[in-house]
């Protein structure tokens, strides 16, 4: 079903959506994954560069670790679309009602209509975004961890008029925060909510008023910066599940910093999808509510 007025209070009554009691996310392998084109900073100078077969090998061992703590459910790459393996990109789900992206680059516009079919499939209600409204899904739009307020980027790539619209969705608040470094095109580049109630983030990336939102939701002991050499090596890139974190190696002190707050750390290898733009966040989309966790 395809929606277009608020639904929070159809998705918090309709028993026939989608329920999960364990976390579960979207993967898409990269069977056609490369870097075709530039549409962000890190694919300059990486055209072509990426080995299908590293990859592949990289891919299977996040969906590993991922399934350890997971359910996973797969989307079938589609020849045409190389950054369809960047799923994490193409909508924000929550309680059952999928917002699908409207992608600032005609690139990846040829994704939106897989992703509305494996979602109407799977029995999802359908968010649409106007055209002209560019919205790049948990790209730009994180829950934060109890799942109540949505944090949402504008500046390369999500238009600021698009967070009220999608916040609509589900009838919940929205911050909106502005990225002023091209190099953290979206917001799961430089911002990571975790389970834990803590944020990671790079400040660096934000303007001056953005920062003060984030300090204004976030006591200084919530807080974990991460330094510029840090943050261009996708450290805020995380994908979070209860104590649970799998990221790609930032070779300092951040994972001691983090495993000291309780979290556990698997640092996981994932150099040719860096050359696109994406660590291991991007390349896994939440379907389960946000405050659905494990027991650690």
């Amino acid at each position: 079903m395809i929606i277009t007025t608020p639904v929070a209070s159809i998705a918090s009554s309709d028993a026939s959506l989608p329920h999960f009691d364990r976390p579960t996310y979207l993967m898409c392998p990269p069977q056609f994954y490369d870097v075709n084109y530039v549409i962000n900073p890190w694919m300059a100078g990486n055209l072509h560069r990426p080995s299908r077969d590293v990859a592949f090998a990289q891919w299977k061992n996040l969906h590993y670790h991922l399934q350890r703590i997971a359910d996973i459910r797969l989307l079938h790459a589609r020849p045409g679309s190389p950054d369809m393996v960047f799923v994490a990109h193409s909508a924000l789900v929550q309680h059952g009602v999928a917002a699908i992206s409207s992608f600032a680059h005609q690139q990846r516009q040829t994704e939106e209509q897989h992703l509305r079919r494996w979602f109407q499939d799977a029995g999802f209600l359908v968010w649409e975004t106007p055209r002209e409204t560019a919205f790049e899904g948990e790209g730009d739009a994180l829950f934060n961890a109890g799942g109540d307020h949505l944090w949402a980027a504008h500046g390369v790539r999500t238009c600021q008029h698009s967070h009220r619209h999608v916040a609509d969705a589900w009838h919940t608040g929205v911050t909106s925060l502005h990225l002023v470094d091209p190099r953290f095109y979206h917001l799961d580049t430089c911002f990571a909510p975790l389970s834990g109630g803590h944020l990671l983030y790079f400040p660096g990336a934000f303007d001056a008023a953005s920062l003060a939102k984030i300090k204004a939701a976030y006591g200084p002991d919530k807080r974990i910066e991460v330094s510029e050499l840090e943050a261009t090596r996708f450290a805020c890139n995380v994908i979070n599940v209860g104590r649970n974190i799998l990221m790609s190696p930032v070779e300092t002190d951040l994972v001691a910093r983090l495993t000291g707050l309780g979290y556990e750390i698997a640092e996981l290898e994932l150099t040719e999808f860096l050359k696109g733009g994406g660590s291991a966040k991007a390349l896994a989309l939440r379907l389960s509510d946000s405050n659905v966790t494990n027991a650690v």
